[in-house]
């Protein structure tokens, strides 16, 4: 049984939604804002975190289960947050389970750059030159014969802390990162196996996503624009993600030159869920950098701020594979994500995650609107911080225009104590130039 009613969309006689049971999949805590969502809406929830470390994430929210597997028939809906589930994704869903999340294909899409670069341009993406190591040595011989600017990525399903090996060259010559390379091989040769060099290319950072429903991709599309370095003004390390400003929008220039054209393999796949091409762009291409096909984090719980359909509604929905519109707000969505020093301690680094692991969270007052769970739980009616990772809430905000929906989203972090908390206090500011530029080349209509 996969848990759909005699009208095929999940409805009710009357229209109305009938409540549904949904499994929550996850290799570390990821989903859980929208598992809460779900639960919230009068359907069952359960979920399963693999990591260990994050035993604790999500108590007092969601009830949490020791063995998926155990629940597969209970469920509904089975969401897989992650990659890296794809083959037992593929196998549920050929056996008539409603899946979202995950393919064999699109893991390897996301996890296997030089794969992902390779499927574009057979679809006729365009793609930038780049070249696929797993030898240090060899890729300095390869610099040192082919002087230029790069950007070095490890490839794999990287944790987000191992994101920090992404090297973005400032010379010329790639004189910067051929040092680095010599200084750092043996280092580097452990923590990214695997890597790519690509040919650096300016302009403005922008990603195209859209929802995909097993046979086409659901309207309308999500632009949005990442800050992934810790401090304002794109300082410091990377981190998985500070904060992203978004919008939601017709079928547009970028989405048909790069998205749209992935369609095929897309159905060949039977992927079911959230699909984006980040990519560079300027006054003469797109040039696309990387997929992530998946939920993204904190991207899922700023696209929360912006879908005004009930969430277990429209997951059951894109699960079922069926076309629908996805109702959002018209204007901007900001999202801010709140931290605690422990985002930079390593997992063995235990006395800095036991130092914050249990403070509280207080609200000056009690309102919730905007306010996105990360590693957070709930101990005697109060929130405190759980798991390792630092992350502990995203903050959103709407508006007709970027300054409304930053306004919105910063009040609502003035509503929040905790100790030593952190975020950028940038988001979006950088949409004036942004979108002049992005205007006159076109691509957004």
């Amino acid at each position: 049984m996969n848990g759909q009613n005699g009208n095929g969309n999940g409805a009710n006689g009357n229209g109305k939604f009938d409540p549904k049971k949904f499994l929550f999949v996850s290799l570390e805590s990821l989903s859980g804002d929208l598992a809460w969502q779900v639960k919230r809406e009068g359907h069952e929830v359960k979920a399963y975190i693999k990591n260990k470390g994050d035993a604790d994430v999500y108590d007092g929210f969601l009830e949490k289960v020791d063995d998926w597997e155990a629940w597969k028939d209970w469920a509904d809906v089975i969401v897989f947050d992650d990659v890296e589930f794809g083959d037992v994704a593929d196998k549920l869903r050929k056996r008539g389970k409603f899946v979202v999340g995950g393919s064999v294909y699109t893991d390897n899409l996301e996890m296997d750059r030089d794969f992902g670069q390779m499927e574009m341009k057979k679809y006729g993406v365009n793609v930038l030159p780049q070249w696929q190591f797993s030898n240090y040595d060899e890729a300095i011989e390869f610099i040192e014969k082919n002087p230029d600017r790069y950007v070095m990525k490890p490839s794999g399903n990287t944790p987000s802390g191992g994101k920090g090996l992404l090297f973005i060259g400032e010379e010329e010559d790639g004189k910067d990162l051929l040092e680095l390379m010599r200084q750092n091989k043996d280092v580097w040769q452990k923590k990214a196996p695997i890597f790519q060099l690509q040919k650096l290319v300016s302009g403005v950072e922008i990603g195209v996503g859209a929802f995909f429903n097993g046979k086409d991709f659901i309207y309308p599309i999500n632009i949005n624009f990442e800050h992934k370095r810790v401090f304002p003004g794109d300082i410091g390390p990377l981190t998985g993600e500070m904060g992203t400003l978004m919008f939601w929008s017709e079928p547009n220039k970028l989405f048909r030159a790069t998205l749209e054209k992935m369609k095929p393999p897309l159905v060949e796949s039977g992927y079911v869920g959230y699909i984006d091409i980040n990519c560079i762009v300027n006054g003469k291409g797109i040039y696309p950098l990387e997929f992530t096909a998946r939920f993204g984090y904190p991207t899922i719980q700023i696209q929360s701020e912006g879908i005004t359909m009930p969430t277990g509604e429209w997951l059951y929905k894109l699960a079922s594979g069926e076309q629908f519109e996805l109702k959002t707000k018209k204007g901007f969505q900001v999202g801010i994500r709140i931290n605690v020093p422990t985002l930079f301690a390593k997992s063995a680094d235990k006395e800095t995650v036991e130092t914050y692991r249990d403070l509280p969270i207080l609200f000056k007052k009690p309102n919730f609107e905007g306010v996105h769970i990360e590693d957070v739980k709930i101990t005697d009616g109060v929130w405190r911080i759980a798991g390792t990772s630092g992350c502990l809430l995203v903050i959103t905000g709407s508006g007709a225009t970027v300054q409304e929906a930053r306004q919105q989203a910063y009040g609502r972090i003035r509503n929040i104590m905790v100790q030593n908390m952190f975020y950028r206090t940038d988001i979006g500011l950088k949409w004036d130039t942004d979108s002049d530029k992005l205007h006159t080349w076109g691509y957004l209509y």
